[in-house]
């Protein structure tokens, strides 16, 4: 009876743990790949960085994913919004993320982060990269990597962001594949999982394919320096634009021999407002989901380039803006269950050889060779460095306690966290919470979000968790009958 009960404490454990996961995405061929069920996994995402990069302070004791209150909050609308992932740019290694990073993870959203700051010495520096990449910087990029590698729902990292443009030295690129290789080595040696490394880049149309094809082609002495997915900041479809007329038609073309996930790391032009986002059926269409895999909106929260979907307000409530509601519709029109179909072909591509005909622009050298890891860094692979976090830990408050009003100023009640199960990101419709009473004039009001978006993780997954309890129900039993 003891073993009978230290196995089925043991099952229970087993089954506990994944009660609050998401499934960890691996990378195969050109998709994003869910490493339970194989299907296909389509960012639908948006760039949080509340404050924006110039209200990144790490004496302040905060950051984007430092306090849970904010996280919560935040995580709530981005839910009911639809999202299935967020990007997060500015992080300070030196806090403790467990909580925030926990409450992503029961709302079914993962994380892609950037590693590095726009503070002095923690990036890349475009124009001397050689006195930039020290042992220093990559401790602290360790750090970044130690923290967020512990969470199931951490998609990915950036190495780098738009490091090579107009102004870029040609030797940027090695750099760029040198840090590549650092992060990806550090995670093999340290991490229970392998974790995807990428790149962002900006869209800089002479150097794009040139700097697409340096990062992303097989070195036989430095297989680890390759990246796993590249990511695109493209503000080239604005208002009612075509796939023509925005030059999507030529990315497509342009990367249709991709063997990584490509994505769009920011897209969503303002220059016609209120956005309407008529690029997203556009985006997660048949046109464009051979090819890509999906995107993130810039941005989420209002800032002073007036991107925003919400605006934070001084005293801690939201208001949501125009914006939130256009995309909101955008994504609830979404025929998922096309999204998530795994495409063979897709998953079994091999990068090919790097060689200097994959080269084009004047801002690439001719040569693969990637500069050698400073002083000690080795050994900090070989060791790790300290980190502030264990893993994602369960989530017990659900409701915000900040007040959010809708775009015609009525506050939301009854908002609340949907908590999801086992192997389920979030989908739109996932979160329908939230009704207002109240309107401007003074009459009472009752209206509540809806979806129309054709889901098959948050119906048919429902049925693998009680398959699942089944499953572990028949096992226990099985193993008693057998003492």
């Amino acid at each position: 009876m003891t073993r009978f009960t230290a196995t089925l404490l043991a099952l229970v454990a087993l089954f506990t743990s994944y009660t609050l996961a998401v499934s960890p995405l691996v990378v195969k061929g050109s998709d994003f790949v869910n490493t339970v069920d194989g299907t296909r996994f389509q960012i639908i995402g948006v760039a949080y960085q509340p404050g924006g990069s110039s209200g990144f302070n790490p004496g302040s004791g905060l950051d984007p994913l430092s306090d849970a209150s904010i996280c919560l909050r935040d995580a709530v609308l981005m839910q009911k919004l639809g999202v299935n992932a967020i990007r997060v740019y500015n992080l300070d290694p030196d806090l403790d993320h467990t909580q925030c990073a926990s409450i992503f993870n029961a709302a079914g959203i993962y994380m892609i982060l950037d590693v590095n700051s726009p503070l002095p010495d923690q990036s890349l520096d475009r124009t001397q990269p050689w006195n930039s990449y020290s042992m220093d910087y990559l401790q602290r990029v360790f750090k970044v990597v130690e923290d967020f590698m512990q969470f199931n729902n951490t998609l990915g990292f950036f190495s780098g962001n738009e490091v090579i443009n107009e102004d870029s030295v040609p030797e940027v690129p090695s750099y760029i594949r040198a840090v590549t290789r650092d992060i990806k080595d550090y995670i093999s040696a340290q991490s229970k999982r392998s974790i995807p490394v990428g790149y962002s880049a900006a869209d800089v149309r002479p150097l794009l394919m040139g700097t697409f094809n340096y990062l992303s082609c097989g070195l036989s002495n430095d297989t680890s320096s390759k990246i796993d997915f590249f990511g695109l900041n493209s503000y080239s479809w604005c208002g009612d634009a075509t796939f023509q007329s925005s030059g999507y038609d030529v990315l497509v073309s342009d990367f249709s021999n991709t063997t990584i996930p490509i994505f769009f790391s920011e897209y969503g032009c303002n220059l016609v407002t209120p956005r309407n986002f008529s690029e997203v059926p556009v985006l997660y269409s048949s046109q464009m989901t051979p090819v890509f895999s999906g995107g993130l909106i810039y941005e989420y929260s209002e800032e002073v380039n007036n991107y925003g979907l919400v605006n934070l307000n001084d005293n801690g409530t939201v208001s949501i803006l125009a914006d939130y509601n256009n995309l909101q519709a955008r994504y609830d029109a979404l025929d998922v269950t096309t999204l998530e179909q795994a495409n063979v072909t897709a998953t079994s591509l091999t990068a090919p050889t790097c060689n200097v005909n994959l080269l084009a622009g004047s801002n690439f050298t001719d040569s693969f060779d990637l500069p050698a890891r400073p002083s000690g860094v080795d050994a900090l692979i070989s060791s790790g460095v300290s980190g502030n976090t264990t893993g994602a830990t369960s989530v017990s408050s659900t409701q915000p306690t900040q007040t959010v009003y809708d775009t015609n100023g009525n506050a939301l009640s009854g908002l609340k966290l949907n908590v999801l199960a086992w192997d389920q990101s979030n989908l739109p419709g996932n979160n329908t919470s939230g009704t207002t009473t109240q309107s401007p004039s003074g009459s009472t009001t009752s209206t509540t979000s809806s979806s129309t978006a054709t889901k098959t993780n948050a119906a048919a997954r429902v049925d693998d968790i009680k398959l699942g309890t089944l499953v572990m129900g028949a096992l226990s039993v099985g193993l008693y009958m057998q003492l």
